[in-house]
C-alpha cells in the first residue's frame, strides 16, 4: 500500500511538472507570435492536446498573464507585462547587456548605453561610462526624443508596429534636429538600411551617438549605443564604432535566445 502511494505521488509531481512546463511553452510561443493564436494553432504547433490547452489557456487568462482579443485569440496580457517591468536591474535584458557595455565602455574609453521601450517611452535601460572626461547624458531611467536620437531612429526603423511619431509636431533641440516627416523617414530608410544610426548634436550640442540595434528572432527589443564628444567620436571613427557594438550586440542576442519549445515525450521542437 506504501509504495502505491509512493508511486501515485510521484506520478502526481511528474504530471504537475509537465503542466509548468506545457504552460512556458505556451508563454514562450505567445511572446514569439506577430499575432493572436487560437486554441486549436497553438496545440497544433507544440503537439499537445487541445483540451489541455485551452484549460492551460484559460488558468493563463484569469491570472492575466494572457488576454484575448476580439475573435477569442490569445496574447500575451497586462499581468504579463507588469511582471516583466517591476524593476530595470531585473530585467533580462538589462542583466545580459551589463557586462558588455562594461567592457565596450573599458576598450572605447566611452559612455555606452542600452536602450528600449517602456511603457511607450524609449527608455535608457542603463549604461557605462567610459575612461574620458566627459559624463555623457542622458541618466539611466531617462526617455529620449525619438525623432532626434541614434537609438529612437533604429527603434522606428526597426519596430514601426510599436514605435510611431504620429503626424504630430517635432521639437526642434538644436540647430542640427531634423523635425520634418518626410526628413525623419529618409533617415529612417538609411537606418534600415545600413543596420546602424547615428545623430551628430541633434538632441544635446557637441555630442555625437552611434548606435545599433538589438534583435531577437528578427524583432527589435534594443538597442546600445555610444555617445560621447563629437570630436571622441570622429577620433575613434565611426565605422570602428559600429562594428564593435556590433560584436556586442550579437553575444547579447545569442544569450537572449529562447529554449527550444519542448515536445510531448521529452522532445524538442525542430
Amino acid at each position: 500500500m506504501f509504495h502505491y502511494q509512493e508511486h501515485s505521488a510521484n506520478e502526481h509531481l511528474m504530471d504537475s511538472l509537465s503542466t509548468v512546463d506545457n504552460a512556458i511553452d505556451l508563454l514562450f510561443h505567445l511572446g514569439r507570435s506577430d499575432q493572436p493564436l487560437g486554441v486549436t494553432a497553438l496545440a497544433r504547433a507544440l503537439d499537445l492536446p487541445k483540451s489541455s490547452t485551452h484549460r492551460l489557456l484559460a488558468t493563463l487568462a484569469r491570472r492575466g498573464v494572457l488576454e484575448q482579443d476580439e475573435r477569442r485569440r490569445y496574447r500575451p496580457g497586462a499581468a504579463l507585462v507588469a511582471l516583466g517591468l517591476q524593476g530595470l536591474d531585473r530585467d533580462p535584458i538589462v542583466a545580459v547587456t551589463r557586462p558588455e557595455l562594461q567592457l565596450a565602455a573599458a576598450e572605447l574609453g566611452e559612455t555606452v548605453f542600452l536602450a528600449g521601450m517602456r511603457g511607450g517611452q524609449l527608455v535608457v535601460l542603463d549604461k557605462a561610462e567610459g575612461s574620458g572626461f566627459l559624463r555623457a547624458a542622458p541618466r539611466v531611467g531617462e526617455a529620449v526624443p525619438i525623432h532626434a536620437t541614434a537609438v529612437g531612429k533604429l527603434a522606428l526603423a526597426f519596430a514601426p508596429e510599436v514605435v510611431s511619431l504620429g503626424g504630430a509636431a517635432l521639437s526642434a533641440f538644436t540647430p542640427a534636429t531634423a523635425t520634418s516627416h518626410e526628413e525623419i523617414d529618409a533617415q529612417v530608410r538609411r537606418a534600415a538600411l545600413r543596420g546602424w544610426a547615428e545623430n551628430r548634436g541633434e538632441w544635446i550640442p557637441g555630442m555625437s551617438v552611434v548606435a545599433v540595434p538589438i534583435l531577437q528572432e528578427g524583432r527589435w527589443v534594443g538597442a546600445l549605443a555610444l555617445a560621447a564628444a563629437s570630436a571622441g567620436v570622429e577620433a575613434l571613427g565611426v565605422l570602428a564604432i559600429v562594428d564593435r557594438l556590433r560584436a556586442a550586440a550579437r553575444r547579447v542576442q545569442e544569450r537572449l535566445q529562447p529554449p527550444a519549445p519542448r515536445r510531448r515525450g521529452g522532445k524538442e521542437a525542430a
